[in-house]
């Protein structure tokens, strides 16, 4: 078996090493900071569990030395300490951060690296770069790639219409930093909570607007072969400008760790979510202006003896895909690995992909762990 390290005993830390551990290919350690988030971990009997303040890059590295591999599952502002300690020890990286900053800096890291350093493997930035990527490989030329994605509460009761689903430090830094578009042709900065614009999925009505760090790579791969290219977040009618209100007016954009306080203190969670996913993509085939949409919606369920959550299983089921397909060698070994390097049929054939086909993930082991 390989093992595995993953930092980070949340929720989606914990979703990623049940997934994984319940496979029988993958030997799975979990690691955090907090003794008391260990003890809180609900996972698989087969998961190790150490305590680790991972921002000790010798500590760390030293957990690392002769794994396989690490995944972080950790705030975004961990992960250059991570990719380093992973540097350090010579394994392979992966993380879900939609930090663009600290992704340039996995980037820095992976130039030259004997070992695979892939960023940005969870919903968006992840699954919906390899969408788009697949869907605007059929057209000739290229006006507009659009990404909308929303991890939302299926019944909400308050001014946000929102429920906390995933890291509420995610949730305001993509609320808050600069974000990447291409804009007339033009790679552009655009700001967040801005362009709001309503679209329809299956009937129902939600609003879109930017956010930061979606697109991961896209906008260094379609530089000068689209015209517009740009991320939003989905949310129900409202939402951001109730954001607008505490963030900007309430200037808490600059006291996050006070607006994370009051969204954690007074915002319930839920498991009772969906994911909606809707990527939209314009261009020229065959002489002709088309448009071609990629909808999806995706509920929680059970994985192990635990019912997970819709934005649990996708972001868990993102990483452990990249993961799997790079311990199959469909993936490079080395270097900086892109989103776009994964095809669709591959991700969405993979025993932990096949989420993303409304199918439950396959978690027996692999055929060749079998033989």
């Amino acid at each position: 078996m390989k093992q595995i390290v993953v930092i980070g005993a949340g929720k989606v830390g914990s979703t990623i090493a049940d997934m994984l551990a319940l496979t029988g290919d993958y030997d799975v350690t979990v690691v955090d900071m907090g003794e008391a988030q260990i003890a809180a971990l609900q996972v698989c009997a087969r998961v190790k569990t150490a305590v680790i303040d991972v921002r000790d890059e010798q500590a760390l590295a030293a957990l690392l030395d002769g794994k396989y591999a690490v995944l972080s599952a950790a705030p975004y502002q961990l992960t250059v300490a991570i990719a380093q300690a992973a540097a350090s020890a010579g394994v392979h990286y992966f993380d879900l951060t939609e930090d663009v900053a600290s992704t340039r800096a996995v980037k820095a890291l992976a130039a030259g690296s004997a070992n695979a350093f892939m960023p940005q493997c969870g919903l968006a930035p992840g699954f919906i770069s390899i969408v788009a990527h697949d869907m605007a490989k059929g057209f000739d030329t290229l006006d507009a790639i659009n990404l909308r994605v929303g991890a939302l509460p299926r019944y909400p009761n308050n001014a946000l219409g929102y429920n906390l689903t995933w890291s509420t430090d995610g949730m305001i830094n993509e609320c808050c930093e600069p974000c990447e578009a291409i804009v007339n042709g033009s790679a552009a900065e655009v700001p967040p909570l801005q362009e709001i614009e309503q679209i329809i999925v299956d009937g129902v009505t939600y609003e879109a607007f930017n956010t930061s760090g979606g697109l991961g790579t896209l906008c260094e791969t379609y530089g000068g072969r689209v015209q517009n290219l740009n991320y939003r977040t989905i949310r129900y009618p409202g939402h951001a400008a109730a954001m607008k209100l505490l963030l900007q007016d309430l200037k808490l954009r600059d006291r996050r760790d006070l607006l994370k306080e009051i969204l954690e203190t007074a915002i319930p969670a839920t498991l009772q979510d969906v994911i909606v996913i809707y990527v939209t993509v314009t261009g020229h085939k065959a002489g002709r202006l088309i448009q071609e949409t990629y909808t999806r919606q995706i509920f929680g369920r059970r994985i192990g003896t635990l019912h997970r959550s819709a934005i649990q299983i996708t972001t868990a089921a993102g990483i452990c895909t990249a993961l799997d397909l790079q311990a199959q060698g469909v993936l490079p070994k080395s270097g900086f690995v892109r989103q776009e390097d994964v095809a669709l049929s591959a991700f969405l054939g993979n025993r932990f992909g096949q989420v993303y086909a409304d199918l439950p993930p396959a978690l027996g082991p692999s055929v060749t762990a079998a033989a």
